[in-house]
């Protein structure tokens, strides 16, 4: 495992910048995974983070709090978007990191369509 996944080991947030099409950023702070040494977000299809990296999937991400604020270094990074049975492993180890919340955020994300996940690669 590389030293930018150990360092975010045992955090709850990432803040994850993105990019619009005319190259505004866009702060957004997720869960995440580490799995496969590899950081793995799951969220909803109709989420404006999908949007903005099915166009321009460079990212950049730090360590955060529950409202973004940062508590370490940007770093870059590369999406990918993952099929469905990755998804699903990734719901249950986000299930197991985030417990009872988990659940309770996902009944109240269900309007925002089906789960998509994308996996962050340190640059």
């Amino acid at each position: 495992m590389n030293e930018i996944l150990k360092e975010l080991e045992n955090e709850k947030y990432i803040n994850l910048e993105t990019y619009r099409k005319n190259g505004k950023t866009v702060h957004t702070p997720v869960w995440f995974v580490i799995s496969d040494d590899l950081i793995q977000v799951i969220t909803r299809e109709k989420t404006g983070k999908v949007k903005r990296l099915k166009n321009n999937p460079k990212v950049k991400f730090a360590k955060c709090g529950f409202r973004g604020e940062l508590k370490g270094d940007w770093h870059s990074g590369v999406s990918k978007f993952f099929d469905d049975d990755q998804v699903q492993k990734i719901l249950k180890l986000r299930k197991k990191k985030y417990g009872f919340f988990s659940t309770f955020v996902a009944a109240l994300s269900k309007s925002k369509g089906d789960y998509v996940g994308f996996s962050i690669t340190p640059e």
